[in-house]
């Protein structure tokens, strides 16, 4: 008997959704940095073995006030796995405080599929943070089954794992066995990219940029096989452009050396990477590019 499904993960921003998905695979498929809203699209991950396969999906965290059409992109991308999940893996943490009424309770309660409800950071709990967690939670019932984990520290992930194929429907593999994402290696290069971006830069500047890779071509060197990247770093106002390229260049110089490794780690080659920056005002309320950068259909 053969196991397939759609494993889902919801949550706010920063709770270790995306840590979590890349302790799932032992693959780094999200990027992560400790800013909220590092994810923004809707990632799938593919777990497969012999005996089954798991499509995780691991989505942008659930903003409860959204200041920009983007970011209500964001939360369809979020909400959109509460339609397809043959398993709903819920992620919150120690820390997050929820009201019983919680509009996203609601949401989840007409999901017929099983819940698991995922409490991140472990290895910080205390003994009266369980008890008040344990209370919450089981006096809200909503969910099949609870499972404390650090997705950090990888405690916990293996049971997880184990729980994960119990649920599991039977089904075929939707997907070659071989295959580990939906998303293109130009994907996750973008995303190297913004990553660098988030953990370089301050304030509004990380929010303000997108990342789209324009030309990515295996190329022979003297020194053997190497991949040409040019990339385009979109801000929303010119006073962006000059803090990305910094003084003399420097700024944007050291984001490339730092992205540039980063990437020849993933696609394990030599990369010549090439980035530009152009300015877009207020794309992140622009229709046509949101759609041009992968939000909108």
């Amino acid at each position: 008997m053969h196991k397939s499904g759609f494993v889902n993960i919801l949550g706010r921003p920063n709770v270790g959704k995306s840590t979590l998905l890349n302790a799932l695979m032992g693959e780094k498929m999200s990027i992560i940095t400790s800013k909220p809203q590092t994810t923004r699209h809707r990632i799938i991950g593919l777990l497969s073995t012999e005996d089954y396969q798991m499509v995780f999906s691991d989505t942008p965290g659930i903003i409860y006030e959204p200041n920009y059409k983007m970011q209500d992109a964001m939360n369809s991308f979020a909400y959109s796995v509460l339609e397809d999940a043959d398993i709903l893996l819920f992620v919150t943490d120690l820390y997050e405080k929820y009201d019983i009424e919680d509009p996203v309770f609601d949401k989840i309660k007409k999901v017929k599929v099983p819940k698991l409800l995922i409490i991140n950071k472990v290895d910080q709990i205390k003994p009266e943070q369980k008890i008040a967690l344990d209370n919450f939670w089981g006096e809200l019932g909503l969910f099949d089954d609870l499972l404390y984990i650090s997705a950090k520290e990888k405690i916990n992930i293996d049971l997880l794992l184990k729980k994960l194929i119990t649920y599991l429907p039977e089904g075929p593999a939707y997907y070659p066995k071989d295959q580990l994402s939906d998303k293109p290696e130009r994907f996750f290069v973008s995303e190297i990219i913004r990553e660098k971006i988030l953990e370089q830069y301050k304030q509004e500047i990380p929010y303000s940029t997108e990342v789209i890779v324009t030309e990515f071509k295996a190329k022979e060197s003297a020194k053997g096989p190497i991949i040409h990247i040019f990339a385009e770093i979109y801000v929303s106002r010119k006073t962006q452009k000059s803090i990305i390229i910094g003084k003399q260049g420097a700024a944007i110089k050291k984001l490339g050396t730092a992205a540039r490794k980063s990437i020849e780690e993933f696609l394990e080659s030599k990369v010549f990477l090439e980035l530009y920056v152009k300015i877009k005002d207020n794309w992140r309320d622009d229709d046509k590019w949101l759609k041009q950068f992968g939000y909108k259909q």
